[in-house]
């Protein structure tokens, strides 16, 4: 999931964008802000870079073990074929 820093530092760059003037509701304001923004970045489901990272690391692994089976595979069916033919 997307970390409480990101998040903070989000919200953060908004608060510094809002007017002076608003500055007696801006704690309110800022914890609407952040409520809706953690409610937004759960619904999403998001990952980090990291976790994106390990997972396309586990694919290509997968992905690599597929293709040695495959070529397992292949050279079985063509020995198998093979002494079907001889004899």
């Amino acid at each position: 999931m997307i970390k409480a820093r990101e998040i903070e530092d989000f919200v953060q760059q908004f608060l510094r964008l809002l007017p002076q003037d608003l500055s007696r509701s801006r704690e309110d304001f800022e914890k609407v802000v952040r409520a809706a923004m953690n409610a937004a970045f759960s619904r999403m489901n998001l990952v980090t870079r990291e976790e994106f990272a390990v997972q396309a690391q586990l694919l290509s692994n997968t992905r690599a073990e597929l293709d040695e089976l495959e070529q397992k595979i292949t050279e079985l069916e063509k020995t198998l074929s093979e002494k079907q033919n001889a004899g």
